[in-house]
Formats: C-alpha cells, sequence, structure tokens
C-alpha cells in the first residue's frame, strides 16, 4: 500500500520513500566494471588518507630546505581548513551534477596541488599550495563515500565501507613510515610527487569504468548556489582559523582571535540569510530538520571530538610517562586501526538484528567507558595496558561510526546522498577541529596548575614540556603533570562520547527510515 506525501515521494509499508530524481547510480555500472570503479575508489582514498599521516615525518626536512618554522603547522592547518569548509559545497554539487564530474575534477586539483607543492620555493607557497591539495581532497572524501553508497545496495554496503576503512587503516601505520624513509632517502618532494602515479590511475579508472545513468530532462536548468558556498567557505574558514590558531599563534582573547570570530558569527548570519533564500542552497534546511540525518551530523561531530584524545595526545603520553621510544608510541596509537575495519565490517551482523541506532549506541556506550577508564591506569604502568585500551576503542568505535553512515545514506534517495553524506563528514571534521582547540587548553590548564605555572605555558603547550623531557632536564613532576592532563584530556574524550549516546538516545528515532532498495 502506498500513500502520496506532500514532498512527492511516496510512504512503503510504513516506511518513508523519498524517490530520487534518477535512477540509483549503480544502476549505470555493471558488475563487471564495479570492481574497478571499488578500487578507483579505494586508490582516491589512498591519496586523500596518506596525505593526513605522511608529511608530518618529513617537517624537518621541509623546515630545513624551505625555512619558516613558524608557519610549519599550516601545513596541516590549511589543508584542514579547506578539505572541511568544501566537503558541503562539493556534496551539493555531486547532487546536481553527478558524481563522476566531482570526483574528477576534484582529484585534478587534488593532483595539481601535489605538482605544485613539491614545485615549491618557500614555506608561504608550499602553504598555498597545500590549500589548493585541500580544496581538492574536499571532493575525494566526500565523493567517495558517497559513490560507495550508490554503487550498493544496503545489504553490501557494510562491505564497501568497511574496505575503505581499511585503506584508512593501512594509511595510517604506513605513511608515517613511508614519508620518513623519502624524507631522509630520497628528497622529501616526493612525498607529494607520489600522489601523481596513484591519482593518475585512479582517474583513468573513473573516466573508463565509471558510467552513471542519464538523467531525466527537467526542462530548468540547474542552479548552483555560488553565493552560498563562497558564504560558506568564508564562513568556515573564519571560524576553523580561530579555533585552529586560538591558544597557539595568540591567546585566545587577543584581538586576532576576537576578530576572527566576530567575523566567523556575522559570516554565520550571512550564510543563514542567503541559504534560505536560495532555491537550491548548497546546505538545506532538511539536513537539520529531519531527525536521523540531524542525529547523526550530532554524533558524529561528537566523535571528531572525542578521537583528538588519542590521535594528539596519546603519543606524548606514550614517550613521555611511559618512556617509549617514538615507533613503539606510534604502535600503541595504531593498533586502534586495526580493530576498527574488523568491527566496521561485522557490525552489519549487529544492525540487522537491533537496528542502526541501537548498534551505535552499544558501541559509543562502549567507547565512553573504556575513555573513563584510562585515567584509572596505575603510574607509570606498562605498554600493554593503553594499547589494549585502545584495540578495545577501535572496536566500539567501528560499531558506532560505520553503522550511522550507512543507515543516512539508506534513508535518502540519489539526488540528497551527495548532500547528507558530506554534512555528516563536514560535522565530524568540525569536531576535530574544536577538539584540538578544547582539549589543548584543557592539558595546558592542568599543566600549568600542576606545575605551579600561571597557566601560560608558552605557544608550545604540551610540545614545550616533552621538549624538556627530551633534554632530560623534567623531573618525575613534570611526567606526573603530563599524565594527569592527558587523563583529564581522556576524561573530556569520554563526556564526548556520552553526549553522542544521548543524542542517539533522544533525538535519533528508534527506527531509520530507510528507503527500499
Amino acid at each position: 500500500m502506498q500513500r502520496e506525501r506532500k514532498d512527492g515521494g511516496t510512504r512503503v509499508d510504513g516506511v518513508d520513500s523519498t524517490r530520487p530524481a534518477v535512477d540509483e547510480a549503480g544502476a549505470g555500472t555493471g558488475p563487471d566494471r564495479r570492481g574497478a570503479v571499488v578500487a578507483a575508489l579505494m586508490l582516491a582514498m589512498a591519496l586523500s588518507a596518506l596525505d593526513a599521516t605522511i608529511v608530518s615525518t618529513a617537517v624537518p626536512q621541509i623546515v630545513g630546505d624551505l625555512g619558516g618554522f613558524s608557519l610549519f603547522s599550516w601545513l596541516f592547518s590549511g589543508y584542514l581548513l579547506a578539505v572541511t569548509v568544501m566537503l558541503p559545497v562539493y556534496g551539493k554539487l555531486s547532487d546536481t551534477y553527478g558524481r563522476k564530474p566531482v570526483l574528477v575534477a576534484g582529484a585534478a586539483l587534488f593532483l595539481l596541488g601535489s605538482l605544485l607543492c613539491a614545485l615549491a620555493w618557500n614555506m608561504g607557497a608550499l602553504i598555498a599550495f597545500r590549500v589548493l591539495q585541500g580544496l581538492g581532497g574536499g571532493a575525494l572524501q566526500g565523493t567517495v563515500q558517497t559513490l560507495a553508497a550508490d554503487l550498493y545496495p544496503l545489504k553490501d554496503r557494510p562491505r564497501i565501507q568497511a574496505r575503505l576503512s581499511t585503506v584508512w587503516a593501512v594509511s595510517a601505520i604506513a605513511g608515517p613510515g613511508l614519508g620518513g624513509v623519502l624524507a631522509a632517502y630520497a628528497d622529501w618532494r616526493w612525498i607529494f610527487l607520489i600522489n601523481l602515479p596513484i591519482g593518475a590511475l585512479a582517474l583513468w579508472l573513473i573516466v573508463r569504468h565509471l558510467h552513471e545513468p542519464a538523467r531525466e530532462a527537467s526542462g530548468t536548468r540547474a542552479r548552483v548556489d555560488w553565493a552560498g558556498a563562497l558564504a560558506v567557505f568564508a564562513c568556515g574558514g573564519a571560524l576553523l582559523t580561530a579555533l585552529v590558531q586560538g591558544g597557539v599563534a595568540w591567546p585566545w582573547l587577543s584581538a586576532p582571535s576576537l576578530a576572527l570570530f566576530g567575523t566567523g558569527l556575522a559570516l554565520l548570519v550571512a550564510v543563514v540569510v542567503i541559504e534560505r533564500r536560495a532555491a537550491e542552497p548548497i546546505i538545506p534546511g532538511w539536513v537539520w530538520r529531519r531527525r536521523t540525518i540531524a542525529a547523526v551530523n550530532l554524533a558524529l561531530g561528537a566523535l571528531g571530538l572525542l578521537m583528538v584524545a588519542p590521535t594528539v595526545f596519546l603519543p606524548t603520553y606514550a614517550q613521555s610517562v611511559l618512556g617509549l621510544a617514538p615507533v613503539a608510541a606510534g604502535f600503541v596509537l595504531s593498533v586502534w586501526t586495526l580493530s576498527w575495519p574488523v568491527s566496521a565490517a561485522l557490525s552489519q551482523h549487529v544492525y540487522r538484528r537491533i537496528g542502526f541506532r541501537n548498534t551505535a549506541m552499544l558501541g559509543i556506550g562502549t567507547a565512553s567507558l573504556i575513555l573513563f577508564a584510562f585515567p584509572f591506569l596505575p603510574y607509570p604502568g606498562e605498554a600493554w595496558q593503553p594499547t589494549l585500551l585502545m584495540l578495545l576503542l577501535g572496536a566500539a568505535l567501528g560499531l558506532f561510526q560505520l553503522p550511522l553512515i550507512v543507515g543516512v545514506q539508506s534513508t535518502v534517495g540519489w539526488s540528497e546522498r551527495g548532500t547528507a553524506t558530506a554534512s555528516v563528514l563536514f560535522c565530524r571534521q568540525t569536531g576535530q577541529t574544536i577538539g584540538a582547540a578544547v582539549f589543548g587548553a584543557i592539558a595546558n590548564g592542568v599543566l600549568a596548575a600542576r606545575l605551579g605555572g600561571t597557566g601560560d605555558l608558552g605557544a608550545g603547550g604540551l610540545d614545550s614540556v616533552t621538549g624538556a623531557l627530551d633534554s632530560g632536564a623534567a623531573d618525575e613532576s613534570v611526567r606526573r603533570a603530563i599524565a594527569d592532563a592527558v587523563h583529564a584530556v581522556y576524561l573530556g574524550a569520554a563526556g564526548a562520547a556520552a553526549l553522542a549516546f544521548l543524542v542517539l538516545l533522544v533525538v535519533a528515532p528508534r527506527r531509520f527510515p530507510v528507503l527500499p532498495d
């Protein structure tokens, strides 16, 4: 039995079904070509994933060659800002023009940025070209995830998403080592040049094997909200710059911070006004009016927030408190990238029984307990203790994230899937940026209190203290202060996980309104 709805969709057996304007993209790519397209998606994902880790190990060589030590943090911040603010733009463009042109254009822009990075003549130029890379990287992250949902029906989506998670896991482990080898035995410029053959192969596979179905003629030309896109980019850039640089490049209450926050808030008002008047807004209101998508956006924002605790602070804890070498400290962190994709791949067996929401709540509830247990580890403790917690945390988060992404993608049609996917990724990226600022302030505050300071540890924060540890100038009180600071961060991360649990419990519907395949 079907009943018409005001939005043009239907309601099939009690399940909301907003029919897309065209058939699913996967219908235009046969099974014989699907494998080649998936290989291209994995290569494109590898480009984006490797870039997040491979550059960090070559920073000393880059600074030694180009100078600009005071600016090098923008190699990461600039790329992060560009990727984050472009996610919603690319999501809307892929819904308007199709996934293929957006992915091809984004990959080409990423490769152009990589080539220019390899040719950079000073730090300023390298930072500018990294921003150009990020403008293309936003298309890689969002469109790859969207295409993965287009190509497979609901029952098979966990398999492709698990493959993409595996790409991230391998890249997280291999990236730092590969970057170090290239910087030590070749030249740091090869870190960017290595993207070219990988990206060229991915582009060739996409162009040759991905065939989207012909779209129905609507009689009206598709309109892109370029004013909204520019406003979103400017607003996101101002606010994220304030969060990334506040407390690092300048104090939180300084003139630059206040100016950036004020500008960002003014631009946020402009975004709301422009998007409400636009015929085809970049960030449509339905993203927040639909309970399922709004709940997942907030929950994955909390995920980005809590991920800062292990990724940023655990290596410092492992080296400074446990006394591990950098390689061993990296292993303590990397074990969660082993359990995460395995848990994600197996999550389908859970959510098919108890549903998307309950599976995600089980995962994030377990994660909150694991994060809360970290401060109770003995001091100084053994390396296997945080390693075991990270292994369990990866398994819990795999059970949390994948059901939410698959669930959201399954509640929208083709014409809305790019926007919906981009919105959840945007919220996760924004959560990470906010988490870096908030937890950095918490760690610095605890360190200052434990060491009897005034709260001003300098721009380096934890880095300035760990530098003293490396030089042998720190005593036991400093090590205990670092342990207390990291424990406080983990308690904050446990709070973020509990917040995600509450959001899913209160806001998310008990059963996601999944569309029939």
